[in-house]
């Protein structure tokens, strides 16, 4: 019998309708739970070759990370546990499985009864999932809080805790044009921090030409960052990223640089306007990496295992980040990969190495995903089981995705697409 058109329910029969079919819906999702506490079990995540069971949810059904590992939280939070004996544990919150079951508690239910349970003992899980019977999740949170409350509302104050020992904390957040930055430091790096910022910070002196200084503190304490920031790059030891000191990628067609037209592609994937390109360069000095020419050592062969920084800037520019599809971490977080294994005689060259973060590098490492190099670009194949046909997939999230590192390959402007790497001892003389 085909469902009835909606348009001739009354009200009450709709509602009525979906309650029953939402209950369906919890059911089903008790019996994944089970599924899903079993896979992890059983070490399904090793088998295929991934790091854990999330990340195979990940590509098996599309969810975000956040989201596979609260499932399965709440999919051990419900199941029974198999000692090494054989002996069946009852699970954490027996009598929220009982209600799971039956379809009267959400996901998000069990969620908020699992947060709740652990300042409860044992036996306030009845009340607590009656409750949820007959509440949204964020109510079982206050009924919970007002519940914790009344049992220990008698008992005596705890005794102060010595206090932990301060850390330094560092939050950067782009947002719109600007990056904001949070920073938390212990009482002798804020005092180092202050001394460097505080010379720069100043005010200017008054002259007849440009008056006095205007800036807020604020403002000069900014500017004083942005100095900061600028002697660092200029200076002679910094820390390394993938062997070579710290440095500033551009990315952009030369023609456009020298004209002062188009935009720029920072390392993190931030555009700039090239005229600002042009006076960053200017000011910090630059070396063209135009891909394959200058005599790039783009292959080196076997003689040796690691890749020179050399290759690797060419990568930076080729791939952008991590290569893996859907996959958004910038190059400094990434390694450089044979495409064809070193130890099965993959030389070290341009046209055999792929950027990819510690995750993905593992994962290639341990599973069934493969790599080709088509047209000099790099195409990930999924195991059998994630897709049958197995089709060819690629990184569309970083742009100027697909540059060829050759002195023959051209975008689809017919230009080579060069990147330049700051800083660096000589500026490019087209642009002296």
């Amino acid at each position: 019998m085909s469902e009835p058109d909606p348009c001739f329910l009354s009200t009450d029969e709709l509602l009525s309708s979906v309650v029953s079919e939402v209950v369906e819906i919890r059911v089903r999702e008790h019996a994944v739970l089970r599924k899903l506490a079993e896979l992890d079990r059983r070490g399904a995540a090793e088998e295929l070759g991934y790091k854990d069971l999330p990340q195979v949810l990940r590509h098996a059904v599309r969810w975000d990370l956040k989201t596979a590992r609260q499932w399965l939280a709440n999919a051990h939070a419900l199941s029974h546990e198999i000692t090494p004996t054989g002996s069946r544990l009852e699970p954490d919150l027996p009598v929220t499985a009982a209600a799971v079951a039956e379809g009267t508690l959400s996901t998000d239910h069990i969620s908020a009864v699992a947060e709740v349970m652990k300042k409860l003992p044992a036996e306030a899980e009845g009340p607590v999932v009656e409750f949820a019977q007959a509440h949204e999740p964020s109510a079982v949170r206050s009924f919970g809080k007002e519940l914790a409350y009344r049992l220990y509302q008698d008992d005596p104050e705890p005794r102060d805790t010595e206090p932990a020992p301060p850390t330094n904390q560092h939050v950067m957040r782009w947002k719109g044009e600007c990056l904001e930055i949070w920073a938390k430091l212990d009482k002798i790096t804020g005092a180092k921090y202050e001394a460097l910022l505080d010379p720069l910070a100043k005010p200017r002196p008054e002259t007849l030409e440009e008056g006095p200084d205007l800036r807020t503190r604020s403002e000069r304490e900014g500017d004083a960052l942005a100095e900061l920031v600028d002697l660092m790059l200029r200076a002679d030891q910094l820390p390394e990223h993938g062997g070579e000191p710290v440095s500033l990628t551009l990315t952009m067609r030369y023609e456009d640089l020298v004209s002062q037209a188009g935009q720029a592609m920072l390392d993190n994937r931030e555009r700039i306007p090239a005229a600002e390109a042009r006076q960053l360069a200017c000011n910090a000095g630059i070396i063209p990496l135009v891909l394959g020419e200058r005599s790039q050592p783009m292959d080196i062969g076997r003689k040796a295992r690691t890749f020179p920084a050399a290759i690797r800037r060419v990568l930076v520019a080729r791939d952008q980040g991590c290569a893996f599809p859907g996959c958004e971490r910038p190059p400094k977080h990434c390694d450089a990969h044979h495409v064809r294994f070193w130890s099965n005689g993959g030389e070290t060259s341009v046209d055999n190495a792929v950027l990819l973060c510690r995750n993905h590098h593992r994962l290639i490492h341990h599973s069934e995903w493969e790599i080709r190099m088509v047209q000099g670009l790099p195409r990930f194949y999924p195991p059998g089981w994630l897709d049958p046909d197995r089709a060819a997939r690629r990184n569309v999230l970083h742009g100027f995705e697909g540059t060829q590192p050759s002195a023959n390959r051209t975008d689809r402007t017919g230009t080579l697409t060069p990147a330049w790497v700051l800083p660096q001892p000589r500026p490019h003389p087209a642009l002296v």
